[in-house]
């Protein structure tokens, strides 16, 4: 069973003055209960006191003064009883007691005259009395205490309402739909951290949706895109292979199709290639970051270049060391598609690559001396797909859009402008230090 915060105030608040009533009244009854019987005492002491000094006249008539039970006195001289009312009270040593005389409680208290005659004089009244007194006192005691549960029940009740009224309000706000920014400042501490603990939540849940949308509306053209892309060689592909399959060809014939086939099939391979490298570009994290020396990486892929190009030179401009947190398989990646691009599609034999690090960033400008690109499509070439005028057929169109997803994923970017060596200048700004990685 559930029960609301308020129900718990006030069931705390009612258990907590049951404890201490409880307490209190067990105290105050063991208090009231020995303030009557000292009361009772010091009445009997003080009978005893008037009574002592006339013991001897006493004997007369004491039968008749005790014949209503409501007190008893026993008057004795060593071992022998010489005077008492009807209900005679047994000897004992002095001070106070409580016997039982004939199925009676009587609270007794026995003193010593200071005579020759020895005399011992015993006062009793019945204890019931005194009880009946306790009682009645302790049973106001008892309707006291529930009072006082059934005040601060409903006092928490009332008051718990209250308490809890700021829960109860940013309950409904965040119940809203679409959720109200909750209100921080309701005067309750607990309150104020718990809505601005929520507030951050619902900003990181949409955060999360707005990215999540966004993800999902990029995947969606990137699909329709790709799926278009990739339509046009498969077709191609496909009429090639009717074509080999239904004609009979002469050698030269059937090779030149075969050699269709074989760049259509790189083509369609390349751009799954490409493809694939992009996604793995976005699934990056903070921990494949680490510190690379970028003059090396630079290094390797131009050698690499060069092995894969003997007509290509390819030199480095920089400082001997240049260091930066980094993810070092995509930014060899953005170097690699950099130079092949100047390569396949600006024709180029000569490539400058210079690194330059201030201010917290680093600058990789990679030159080359090809037919570089007009300024009318300078921004159009990052885009997925997009071959510009000087294109070379067989490319898949994204090798710059993963230079350009590197340099944002290292918290810059990549621009085009033109180059000294007379074709184009790519020039990549990135963050020396880790940037936010994108979610």
């Amino acid at each position: 069973m559930r029960f609301s915060l308020r129900a718990r105030v006030a069931v705390a608040t009612a258990l907590g003055a049951t404890i201490v009533v409880l307490t209190v009244g067990v105290v105050a009854s063991l208090i009231i209960s020995r303030n009557n019987v000292n009361n009772l005492d010091e009445r009997l002491t003080t009978a005893s006191q008037v009574l002592i000094p006339s013991a001897a006249s006493l004997e007369l008539f004491l039968g008749q003064l005790g014949s209503s039970g409501a007190f008893a006195v026993t008057i004795r001289t060593g071992d022998t009883v010489i005077a008492s009312t009807p209900t005679e009270l047994p000897e004992l040593s002095e001070g106070s007691e409580t016997v039982n005389v004939d199925g009676n409680t009587f609270r007794v208290y026995t003193s010593y005259a200071v005579s020759a005659t020895n005399i011992v004089i015993s006062i009793g009244v019945p204890a019931i009395e005194a009880q009946q007194v306790t009682d009645d006192q302790q049973r106001w005691v008892i309707f006291g205490g529930l009072g006082a549960i059934a005040a601060s029940t409903g006092l928490g009740w009332i008051f718990g309402g209250r308490a809890v009224k700021p829960l109860v309000t940013l309950t409904r706000q965040v119940s809203a739909r679409p959720p109200q920014s909750p209100d921080t400042r309701t005067g309750v501490r607990e309150a104020d951290e718990l809505a601005v603990a929520i507030a951050d939540m619902l900003q990181r849940v949409n955060d999360a949706q707005d990215r999540t949308n966004e993800a999902l509306g990029t995947a969606r053209d990137f699909a329709a895109v790709s799926a278009h892309e990739l339509r046009t060689p498969l077709t191609a592909m496909r009429t090639d292979i009717e074509v080999l399959r239904t004609l009979d060809l002469e050698p030269p014939q059937r090779f030149e199709i075969l050699e269709d086939l074989q760049r259509t099939q790189g083509r369609v391979e390349a751009t799954l290639s490409a493809l694939e490298r992009l996604a793995s570009g976005e699934l990056s994290s903070e921990k494949d970051r680490v510190d690379v020396d970028v003059v090396e990486i630079c290094d390797v892929a131009a050698q690499d270049a060069m092995r894969q190009n003997p007509e290509l030179a390819v030199r480095i401009d920089s400082e001997p060391s240049v260091v930066m947190t980094a993810l070092p398989a995509g930014l060899r990646l953005a170097l690699d598609n950099a130079i092949i691009n100047a390569v396949r599609h600006g024709n180029a034999t000569q490539v400058a690559i210079a690194i330059s690090r201030g201010d917290g960033r680093v600058k990789i400008t990679v030159d080359d001396d090809g037919t570089g690109i007009p300024e009318a499509e300078r921004d159009s070439v990052f885009e997925r797909f997009y071959r510009g005028a000087s294109a070379t057929k067989g490319g898949s169109g994204l090798g710059l859009a993963l230079v350009e997803q590197q340099a944002e994923l290292h918290g810059g970017s990549a621009r085009f402008t033109d180059s000294p060596l007379g074709g184009a200048r790519l020039v990549l700004d990135l963050e020396a230090a880790a940037p936010p990685v994108r979610v």
